[in-house]
Formats: C-alpha cells, structure tokens, sequence
C-alpha cells in the first residue's frame, strides 16, 4: 500500500505543475509515522510524567497536499523516528475530509478537542511544540530540509 500511495504521489507531481499543489488522488489516507498517541490527554500525561515535550502535528491526510509532503519527508523517515524515540511525545491530529476516511466519532472528539486547544487558527499542516508543563513552545508549517531541518527547528524552540 505504501509503494501504491508514492507512485501516485510521484506520478501526480511529475504530472503537471498544478497536480504537484493538489491533494493525493488516492482515496486511502497518507500513511502515517508511528505516532503512539491520537489523544492530547494522552500525550500530555505522558509528557509531564517523562519530562519530555509533545510535538502535536495537525494534518489532512487525503486533502493537504503539504501535510502528505511533511508526512513524507520528515516524520516517515527513519532519521526523524530515531531522534524522537527518546526525546518526544509524538501525537498525531489528523482531518481527514472524505467520508471513507473519517475517523471514529471518538476519534473527531478527541481531533477537535486538540484543535481547539492547539490550533485555533486551523493551519494544515502543522506542528506544534508542547512543554513537559502544556506550555506552547513553538508552531510551525512545512519546513523543507526533511528530518535534519525539523530537527534543527526542534533545537531552537528547546535550547538544547
């Protein structure tokens, strides 16, 4: 599935300048990077109880083109899950907009209540950087450079 999913990514960016800025033509949803964690709750206790930040991304995984991009470059990647396995709480918001990829009504509670909280402007895709202590650190979009440029982002908004 996830050969079929970048040969239709790579066939609608070679397609046309325009195919590049639309969303996938695939009704599956963009695969997704082990997250662990679809609820903020979840996350937050999970932070506070490591000492660890959250980094809570926000996409639109069969609509944002920008989000599968992200998705793709920075958060697939090996690189990437090496560094946040011992460093972050990953939680993943995603909003899907074709019926045959919502999520459970559980699960939109869940989005919502992150988003209300996180990501009242509705930016997609987005990532946004937690304190241990629900602080907000940090929000970003896309940053090209894959897991080595959003590494380097991370540094910043920690100090470390």
């Amino acid at each position: 599935m996830l050969f079929r999913f970048a040969f239709l990514v790579a066939l609608a960016a070679t397609a046309s300048p325009v195919a590049a800025q639309t969303a996938p033509t695939s009704s599956t949803p963009a695969p997704v990077a082990d997250w662990g964690l679809t609820d903020l709750a979840a996350a937050q206790a999970q932070a506070k109880a490591t000492g660890r930040p959250i980094v809570a991304v926000f996409s639109g995984s069969d609509w944002c083109a920008p989000c599968v991009k992200y998705e793709r470059e920075v958060f697939a990647q090996p690189a990437f899950v090496a560094y946040a396995k011992s460093r972050l709480v990953l939680a993943h918001f995603d909003f899907p907009q074709k019926p045959q990829n919502q999520p459970s009504p559980a699960q939109i509670k869940r989005n919502d209540a992150a988003k209300a909280q996180l990501n009242r402007e509705g930016d997609f895709p987005l990532a946004v950087v937690v304190g241990p202590d629900g602080k907000i650190l940090g929000k970003t979009g896309y940053l090209s450079g894959g897991p080595a440029a959003f590494e380097a982002y991370l540094k910043t908004v920690l100090g470390n």
